[in-house]
């Protein structure tokens, strides 16, 4: 089987590459980022945390508090998603966790879409 030579593409097109692989799954994200330091330098960019579904995570790893930031500071839409649902259903905080929700759910996250609707 003959390997694609993704290094030789466009900058802007191995970003693209990488953000498409954040979206569908951390595990090839992260051997994206092993097979070389500039595939590890795009997938570090703070763009890239956008697009990370953080619930698709395997429960059992424990996923590191800075990742999470990053995630909401980039207005990851699963994570905006994770913080309304807390706000709303755990603290009692309802218009904060709907604003949340309602954010994600413009985002077209559909967890979101759902849980907006029925709260």
């Amino acid at each position: 089987m003959e390997y694609f030579p993704l290094l030789e593409l466009p900058e802007e097109i191995q970003a693209l590459v990488v953000e498409r692989v954040a979206r569908n799954s951390f595990q090839d994200l992260y051997v994206l980022k092993a097979s070389s330091k500039s595939m590890k330098v795009l997938a570090e960019r703070r763009g890239v945390y956008y697009f990370y579904d953080v619930l698709s995570v395997p429960w059992g790893l424990n996923m590191p508090s800075q990742l999470l930031k990053s995630c909401y500071a980039e207005g990851n839409p699963s994570t905006l998603y994770i913080k309304g649902v807390q706000f709303y259903f755990t603290f009692g905080l309802h218009d904060e966790g709907l604003s949340l929700m309602k954010r994600a759910s413009d985002a077209g996250y559909e967890r979101a879409v759902y849980t907006h609707a029925i709260t």
